[in-house]
């Protein structure tokens, strides 16, 4: 223990004890010490609760009693101490709230009370300490919102939120703070937006990993793209502009018609937002399931590639009619299966829709990626039950986004076993990419999910649909390519896909094709591990999406390098005609 006599020392201004093995609660006699302007406890086995008269030393600079045994709350009279500059509390056994009159403590340069249990709301005075340049308040329980007033400490450098329990969004003042150099806001329970300024360039200077619900920010960051930000205001503007009769849809703005709902282009908020609207026809059977399946899905799940909802209606029209629908971003590449047909049949146009084996990569793995997401996210299993072409949609940048989830069901894993919700209809998926088990009958699960990825990508690299009329009498797309697995898959994939090459070097040509030809037998083989007839025999969407983005990588990698190849041999070229025409 600390000697008693240490607290007669009345002129002494500075007590450093740290790393040593002092034991038992800090001695009240340092309390009386006014001249003390340093107190070090620091890597000691110190207990009991901080004394609430350490506000009497009113010279205290420093407080440092970190990585002790120190329980109870954190006394308010500490930070009414005029002249305190640094508090570091962190590492003890500390809970209750950060009190609110730390905003008093307007010298205060560091404040670290990380590795505690302090629990509530982070207090909106925190900001009024203008001076600080250092918080960690990470590893501990805080939960509600980041304070925007932190926005306000100029002069902060470091902020270290980690390891809590946080919600919302961040606060975008956060992004004007000029000299913060090092934010972490990993593992809490962020949504929204991340900032795209300050700070947030620099990715190596930021953590947000942990908190699955935000979106955006700089590519480095590897999110989900954010569905467009709409206010209360404009939802329920969006909402009045959606609940209109049905007549007021006109059959020109049809773009797409599925089982239970029709899918319209429309514009809103003066023509500034393309949407796409699906109206479900609440006079078929199971219309109305498939609504509540479709909203129940996509409440709390978001992902760079599942199609983004703005909103969701449910009503009565001016008839006096039931009225759902729900309101989504629009994808102006339209869905895989017109991508894949639709154009090649056209009369208007004799050019087919030119889709090269990396535009197709990159849709396969897409998809693999929402499966993989559905399937594994912290919500619970979700099946889609009906993946197929026409419900994967493309944007601009020809990123595919699973949608349709009116099949949607949850599989929960619990002690009692697996528990299917009822948000069931009568049929299960669509012929051709059904799996053989949920066709006869048996419970869906993920692995029907995986049967229908294969067959997709089986499709895509086929260019032949599931159905077409050659499958007849026992054969179907999965037989028809094991029958021609691997030495003749040449003869069965889309022939524009053999057409890829250059001919500016036939030994350049030559690795391409056979990088290519590498390329295609291991993605058609894991379309053909996914369709077993076995669903035990399956991969998992985890293993599919990973040996995928391996594929890809690799051939886009290569690719790269033939490229390069090229373009020196180009270079090389032009500076040779360059030098003879220059004679």
């Amino acid at each position: 223990m600390v000697p008693l006599w240490v607290g007669t020392l009345e002129n002494l201004q500075g007590i450093d004890l740290v790393k040593n093995k002092f034991t038992g609660p800090i001695p009240s006699s340092l309390l009386n010490l006014s001249q003390l302007t340093m107190l070090l406890l620091d890597w000691n086995q110190f207990n009991g609760k901080i004394h609430l008269s350490f506000g009497n030393n009113k010279m205290l600079e420093t407080l440092r009693i970190s990585n002790n045994n120190l329980h109870g709350i954190v006394p308010n009279e500490i930070f009414r101490i005029p002249t305190i500059r640094q508090i570091d509390l962190s590492v003890n056994n500390l809970d209750g709230q950060l009190p609110t009159e730390v905003g008093n403590a307007r010298q205060l340069i560091s404040l670290q009370l990380s590795s505690n249990n302090l629990s509530g709301d982070i207090p909106n005075t925190l900001g009024d300490c203008e001076s600080l340049e250092e918080i960690k308040l990470d590893q501990n329980l805080f939960s509600g919102s980041i304070p925007t007033s932190l926005g306000n400490i100029k002069n902060l450098k470091v902020l270290n939120l980690s390891h809590n329990n946080l919600t919302g969004s961040i606060p975008m003042p956060l992004s004007n703070l000029q000299l913060l150099e090092q934010l972490d806001l990993s593992f809490n329970h962020l949504t929204g937006d991340v900032p795209t300024k300050g700070i947030f360039q620099n990715v190596t200077a930021v953590r947000i990993d942990g908190n699955p619900g935000l979106c955006g920010g700089a590519l480095e960051y590897h999110l989900f793209a954010c569905s467009l930000p709409l206010s209360s205001s404009k939802q329920k503007y969006l909402m009045l502009k959606v609940m209109i009769p049905l007549r007021g849809f006109s059959a020109s703005n049809l773009i797409g018609k599925g089982r239970y709902s029709s899918v319209y282009q429309g514009k809103l908020f003066q023509d500034r937002l393309v949407v796409a609207i699906k109206v479900f026809s609440l006079e078929s059977k199971g219309a109305h399931k498939s609504f509540i399946a479709e909203c129940s899905t996509l409440r709390n799940v978001q992902h760079r590639n599942l199609v983004p909802i703005l909103t969701a209606c449910s009503s009565i029209d001016n008839k006096g009619n039931d009225f759902k629908a729900l309101v989504y971003e629009f994808m102006p590449r339209g869905d895989l299966h017109a991508l894949l047909y639709l154009n090649r049949n056209d009369a208007n146009t004799s050019t087919p829709s030119h889709i090269t084996l990396a535009q197709r990569l990159n849709i396969v793995v897409d998809v693999a990626d929402a499966l993989e997401y559905l399937h594994h996210n912290n919500q619970g299993t979700i099946i889609h039950c009906d993946l197929k072409p026409s419900n994967i949609l493309l944007d601009d940048n020809m990123t595919a986004h699973v949608g349709d989830f009116g099949l949607a069901m949850f599989k929960v894993d619990s002690a009692l076993g697996d528990s299917i919700s009822t948000s069931s209809v009568a049929i299960k998926g669509t012929i051709g990419y059904v799996a053989p088990e949920c066709a006869s009958g048996r419970d869906v699960s993920s692995s029907g999910d995986v049967y229908s990825f294969g067959i997709v990508l089986l499709e895509v690299f086929l260019r032949k649909r599931p159905t077409d009329d050659m499958f007849n009498d026992g054969l179907n797309i999965v037989k028809f390519v094991e029958a021609n697995f691997p030495d003749g898959i040449l003869r069965i994939v889309d022939p524009e896909l053999l057409q890829e090459q250059h001919d500016f070097s036939r030994e350049t040509s030559v690795s391409m094709k056979e990088k290519r030809l590498e390329c295609l037998l291991s993605v058609i083989h894991i379309g053909l591990d996914c369709t077993k007839a076995s669903p035990e025999q399956r991969m998992g969407m985890q293993e599919v999406a990973a040996k995928l983005h391996g594929i890809k990588d690799a051939y886009l990698k290569r690719n790269m390098g033939n490229i390069l190849v090229i373009a020196v041999i180009i270079s090389y070229c032009s500076t040779v005609l360059y030098i003879m025409l220059s004679r």
